[in-house]
C-alpha cells in the first residue's frame, strides 16, 4: 500500500508507502515499483541512490539541476531527521515556470517526495545528523551539474538565521540570471 498524492506543481508527487509497525519498530517497503504501478503511478527507471548527511540544522544544499542529455529525476526521502524539501519549476514554456513547492520530509512522516526532470531541487535541514536518501534516474555527469542561488526564487526556508552553504552554493547565479536548459513538454 502506498498514499500518492498530487503536488500543486505539475508532475511532482508525494508519496507515502505504508508502514507495518510494532512495539519493535516498523517495516516500510520505500520502493516497490508494482505497488506504484497499481496505485497508477509510473516512474522512469532509477539508476544510481545517493545518501547525504548533513551534521548541522540549517544546511541548505540547492537549488541543483543536472542538464540534459543527463538529466535527473529524484525520489527523495529522509533517512533520519527532518529537512525542508523544494522543487522549483524550472522548464521552459510550463504554466507554473519559476513556481516553487516545498514539503517536510522526515524520518517520523516518512515521506518520498518525487522531482522529475526540469526542476531545480533543494532542501534545509531542521534537525541535527539528517540525512537525505534519494534515488536518481540518470548517472551523476559533473559536465551537466549546476546550481541556482536558493534566495533567488521567493522560498519561504524557514530559516531562524543564515543558511549553511557549500561554495558552490554560495557562488550560484540567481534565477532570473538562470538559462535553463529544460522545455516543458506538457502533460504527461
Amino acid at each position: 500500500m502506498i498514499s500518492v498524492r498530487q503536488c500543486a506543481l505539475p508532475g511532482l508527487l508525494i508519496l507515502t508507502p505504508k508502514r507495518f509497525g510494532d512495539e519493535r519498530g516498523f517495516f516500510s517497503e520505500s520502493w516497490n515499483r508494482r505497488t506504484l504501478e497499481e496505485a497508477g503511478v509510473h516512474l522512469p527507471d532509477f539508476v544510481q541512490d545517493n545518501h547525504s548527511l548533513s551534521r548541522q540544522a540549517g544546511t541548505l544544499r540547492g537549488l541543483h539541476y543536472q542538464s540534459p542529455p543527463h538529466a535527473q529525476g529524484k525520489l527523495v526521502r529522509c533517512g533520519r531527521g527532518r529537512l525542508f524539501d523544494v522543487a522549483v519549476d524550472a522548464r521552459l514554456g510550463s504554466p507554473t515556470y519559476g513556481r516553487w513547492f516545498g514539503t517536510e520530509l522526515s524520518f517520523e512522516n516518512g515521506r518520498q517526495l518525487w522531482i522529475p526532470a526540469g526542476f531545480l531541487h533543494g532542501f534545509v535541514t531542521c534537525e541535527p545528523d539528517t540525512e537525505v536518501v534519494y534515488k536518481c534516474t540518470d548517472y551523476y555527469a559533473p559536465e551537466c551539474d549546476g546550481a541556482v542561488r536558493w534566495d533567488s526564487v521567493g522560498i519561504d526556508w524557514g530559516l531562524q538565521g543564515a543558511p549553511i552553504l557549500s561554495p558552490k552554493d554560495a557562488a550560484a547565479v540567481p534565477f532570473d540570471a538562470f538559462d535553463s536548459p529544460f522545455t516543458y513538454e506538457g502533460a504527461r
